[in-house]
């Protein structure tokens, strides 16, 4: 897992790092939803630098695990924070005001995502539009918090 000193690369992409900025700055206390929805902060290892980066990203909840949306927007490539997840599970989560705290990273098999599906389009609506934008199979992703 990611030390308190290891540098974290933020999103190259402009409205996402400056989001991402502000929640870290507040404490979680701003940036912390896009169009009305609540987002957290993933951090994950880059699989060909190994370094540390971090997105803002809309999230579900299944329990007491977090659901996140490979959709980059319809896209027909997935978005690359989730080729980092497949290569390396282990990440560390921001929400809202709680402290950062280490998960694990685990895509939805077909029936788990069937069975959760519904309730991320309620959510965010946009997904069923990117889902019917793409051939690609939109992935959802489990963050279960691990201990320690």
């Amino acid at each position: 897992m990611a030390q308190q000193d290891e540098e974290v690369v933020i999103s190259p992409t402009g409205w996402v790092a400056k989001q991402a900025r502000l929640y870290e700055e507040s404490g979680g206390t701003k940036g912390t939803g896009v169009q009305g929805v609540s987002c957290l902060l993933l951090d994950y290892r880059g699989r060909r630098t190994g370094q540390w980066r971090r997105t803002v990203l809309i999230y579900g909840r299944d329990g007491d695990d977090y659901l996140i949306v490979a959709s980059n927007g319809g896209a027909d490539d997935h978005p690359l924070w989730y080729h980092n997840l497949v290569e390396n599970p282990d990440v560390r989560l921001r929400v809202g005001t709680e402290e950062r705290f280490d998960a694990r990273a685990e895509t939805l098999s077909a029936e788990e995502k069937a069975r959760v599906w519904p309730g991320l389009v309620e959510l965010f609506a946009p997904y069923a539009d990117y889902q019917a934008k793409t051939d690609r199979d939109i992935p959802v992703v489990r963050l279960t918090r691990t201990k320690g």
